[in-house]
């Protein structure tokens, strides 16, 4: 098949590593595909820092738009929208794959007309819902209006997590008999294979037998919950002191600010700010710990969730999204109601200072089945559904 993804922009997040993942699997099962992105600018990084080469490497065609910009913008998506229906109609593609709310957006209006005049399928993924009761009222009514428009000029829409789709449904976006649970896929196996060499890694890091550390992978953006970790951080010091240790993964304009916080209310040198690192680094740093504490709150499915389990590390998270789809309250890790601080630091907190408990839940991480968060499970859902749709 001839198959087109469209993104908005390639920074590091978990939308851009399903997306890639996909289209390399796409490539090495033998189909045609092309990438459509944004800039990735901004202090996330970028996912791709030459992803012409790595395009080549790889096999696909990578296409930057200047004018696919993330911010709502009339210039850049006026052109962003015509860019893309001239390349429609040029290129004839197969099956054009849209990815988070902006791209999803332009990229289904651009598509209508060669979706009405070929057998061009339309596909979209919902990573995370762009309305919620986070946001002002007037800024949700534009997104569920835009949203429930696009539905009708697509063909299947996949949800990283049932939750999304339930939550989709019940805001009037498209019809049931368009939803697909695509969950998104990852190298699970290379978490557990560093679980193996935990010992190791911790004398790397230079962590202590007796130390217990607590690990946030995060964009330091707002709602991300950054901010929200480091407090934990700060209650299991009251009770552990120095012994406690924090390592923050990720990058973003909130930087500045949490370094500054952590200066005040943390220890001297127990939190390690790790910044962007490779995504094949990760496992280690995961391995390392001992909590996983993810505070976002604005979630699809959270990749962290699934890489500390895959790690073997107990997860401490607020029930957003699809968390409850990969943590079991009390076998593999803890949930809490989106926001109650109190009891995130609670379970932290609980975590922290008992060793049969942490013991218990590591156990039951290393005891999760997660073959249905794997690249290839992944790639071959979405190869199966196309083809599907084309037929």
């Amino acid at each position: 098949m001839k198959i087109c993804h469209v993104i908005t922009r390639f920074i590091v997040g978990g939308a851009q590593e399903n997306t890639l993942a996909t289209v390399q699997g796409l490539v090495e099962r033998g189909h045609e595909v092309t990438l459509i992105s944004g800039p990735s600018t901004g202090p996330e990084g970028c996912l791709l820092d030459t992803p012409e080469e790595t395009a080549r490497a790889h096999g696909f065609r990578f296409i930057l738009d200047p004018h696919l910009v993330r911010p709502l913008h009339p210039w850049h998506d006026v052109r962003a929208y015509f860019g893309l229906r001239r390349r429609f109609a040029r290129a004839q593609y197969d099956i054009i794959h849209t990815h988070s709310s902006k791209a999803g957006v332009i990229g289904r209006r651009a598509a209508r007309r060669v979706r009405a005049a070929s057998r061009t399928k339309v596909v979209h993924t919902i990573h995370g819902l762009a309305f919620d009761d986070l946001q002002p009222w007037w800024r949700n009514a534009m997104y569920r209006t835009a949203e429930r428009m696009c539905a009708r000029d697509t063909d299947a829409l996949v949800t990283v997590c049932d939750a999304m789709q339930r939550e989709a449904l019940a805001n009037g976006v498209g019809v049931p008999g368009q939803y697909h649970t695509v969950y998104s896929g990852m190298e699970v196996t290379a978490f557990a294979a560093a679980a193996a060499r935990r010992a190791e890694l911790r004398a790397r890091q230079g962590y202590r037998a007796s130390d217990v550390v607590l690990v946030c992978i995060a964009r330091l953006f707002p709602l991300k919950g950054a901010d929200q970790f480091l407090y934990t951080v700060a209650e299991v010091q009251r009770r552990l002191g120095a012994r406690a240790r924090a390592v923050l993964i990720g990058d973003g304009p909130l930087r500045p600010a949490l370094a500054e916080w952590a200066a005040v209310h943390l220890l001297p040198g127990s939190v390690t700010f790790v910044g962007l690192v490779a995504p094949a680094e990760i496992p280690g740093w995961v391995a390392a710990a001992d909590v996983l504490v993810h505070a976002s709150e604005r979630e699809g499915l959270a990749r962290a969730l699934v890489q500390g389990v895959a790690a073997g590390v107990p997860v401490v998270a607020y029930d957003v999204g699809g968390a409850a789809e990969i943590v079991s309250n009390g076998v593999n890790g803890l949930l809490c109601p989106r926001g109650d601080l109190r009891q995130l630091s609670e379970h932290v907190l609980g975590v922290s200072t008992d060793e049969q408990r942490r013991a218990t839940l590591a156990a039951g991480a290393r005891a999760t089945n997660l073959d249905r968060f794997t690249n290839g499970v992944m790639v071959e859902a979405l190869e199966r559904l196309y083809g599907q749709l084309r037929s």
